[in-house]
């Protein structure tokens, strides 16, 4: 789905779940940042929906992490195996457990087995490998609340902890579109906050979530659900209403 000129939300579906993720694409058709990269063995399918939306391998220079979780940093391992050169941002309290200098916070057992059933042995073992202390780092760049990085005219970083320590969002001013990560869901056409069962702080996550009404917001992208345009300020104050 097209936000604007050069801002792309793509629906990739993971196979045999039918739960469906919003990677974003921003910037340029040959220069362009993909904003979160699905569950491992998804890179395939995130370079077709770049392909179809208009979007060329080659021109692919960046990708940015919002936060640590699987189905997000999934299939960066693939994406580095074939495109080495790219940049790779995450907030700097995120990275080390991207760079697997520390365990994810939230590979439980039966994500571990999920991912075993998902995919084949081979890929399992490089998918370990990659995220262990014996791979070469992978975050090149650090995203810092404030910072503007370089993508479709500049995309603002607000450090919104509680779902992780270094999770960020990204707020798009030309189009007045802020992508959310994880600190905002998306339910049956309703914005909501971030998931409960796997948001460890949840108190930190809305204080975080606050944070959103210092800007102009016209839509909200979700990675977990739909995008979502309405009053975004009055649904952020119900969401937050017990926060201090």
């Amino acid at each position: 789905m097209k936000i604007t000129e050069g801002l792309e939300v793509l629906d990739l579906t993971i196979p045999g779940s039918g739960m469906v993720l919003h990677p974003v694409i921003i910037g340029s058709k040959d220069d362009w940042a993909l904003v979160d990269t699905g569950m491992p063995g998804l890179y395939e399918a995130i370079m077709k929906l770049a392909g179809q939306a208009g979007f060329e391998a080659e021109g692919l220079t960046a990708i940015i992490l919002t936060h640590q979780d699987i189905d997000h940093v999934g299939s960066l391992p693939k994406f580095l195996d074939i495109r080495g050169d790219l940049k790779v941002w995450a907030h700097a309290e995120d990275r080390p457990y991207i760079d697997g200098e520390i365990a994810f916070l939230k590979m439980r057992p039966q994500v571990k087995e999920m991912l075993s059933n998902l995919l084949a042995a081979e890929e399992y073992e490089q998918f370990k490998h990659a995220f262990s202390k014996e791979s070469a780092p992978q975050v090149t760049a650090l995203a810092a609340e404030g910072d503007v990085l370089p993508y479709g005219g500049g995309l603002t970083v607000i450090h919104t902890p509680g779902h992780t320590p270094g999770h960020i969002s990204l707020y798009h001013a030309d189009s007045k579109t802020l992508l959310a990560g994880d600190a905002l869901t998306v339910n049956d056409g309703e914005l909501c906050g971030p998931n409960p069962p796997v948001t460890p702080d949840m108190e930190q996550a809305l204080k975080s979530v606050r944070k959103f009404l210092d800007y102009e917001i016209e839509t909200v992208v979700c990675y977990h659900g739909e995008s979502f345009t309405g009053d975004i300020p009055k649904r952020i104050e119900e969401l937050t209403a017990d926060v201090k």
